[in-house]
């Protein structure tokens, strides 16, 4: 935790801090992600969540709440592919394909 505090207190903003238990610090509260798996420790997978983020952000969601929520729909969608799929070699382009799924289990959700 002391890692996303000291970021967010240097350099402002909203940090994201992706590993297991991704980390989500807004300057007021420290949000964590516990969905997600292993298969997601591969190249391009932040990528792929930034641009959740930036999608979200688009559509005129506040940063704080963007980031919150594109760390959860990222992280569903990783799961939906591995159970579908398993989570050796799961690539980020397989989580792209399930985004579309998870968005649409996050809005019914809220």
């Amino acid at each position: 935790y002391s890692a996303a505090r000291q970021l967010q207190e240097r350099y402002g903003g909203v940090v994201v801090l992706k590993g297991a238990g991704t980390l989500v610090f807004d300057g007021v509260r420290m949000y964590v992600c516990l969905a997600g798996n292993p298969g997601m420790a591969t190249g391009g997978m932040g990528d792929v969540l930034s641009g959740v983020i930036g999608a979200l952000l688009a559509k005129g969601l506040p940063i704080s709440i963007a980031a919150r929520l594109g760390v959860m729909i990222h992280s569903h969608a990783a799961d939906l592919n591995a159970e579908k799929h398993g989570e050796v070699g799961l690539l980020a382009t397989d989580v792209v394909e399930t985004l579309r799924a998870a968005t649409h289990i996050q809005r019914a959700k809220n």
